[in-house]
């Protein structure tokens, strides 16, 4: 799968530009440096995602709950969140 990740930061925010397909191992790696970045406030740009699975959307939401600020959402990408918040 074609994955990359950019990251862009601020005195305050940390932003992570995602590029194409997230499966779980691409969320597992994200995690790791979202985790490193204690000290900021995290966004996650997800305008050119192409592609997440089930395991990448469950993580994506679990961000979200955890504060995490999403921009440039793909619509699909939302949906799928709001139904894993409600258990769907």
């Amino acid at each position: 799968m074609t994955y990359r990740i950019q990251r862009f930061a601020t005195a305050r925010r940390v932003t992570f530009h995602l590029s194409g397909e997230v499966d779980s191992d691409h969320a597992a790696e994200l995690e790791a440096l979202m985790a490193v970045e204690s000290g900021s406030l995290v966004s996650l740009d997800l305008a050119d995602v192409t592609l997440v699975t089930r395991e990448a959307m469950k993580f994506l939401a679990g961000a979200e709950a955890a504060g995490v600020v999403f921009v440039n959402c793909p619509e699909y990408v939302r949906s799928w969140i709001n139904a894993e918040r409600r258990g769907a």
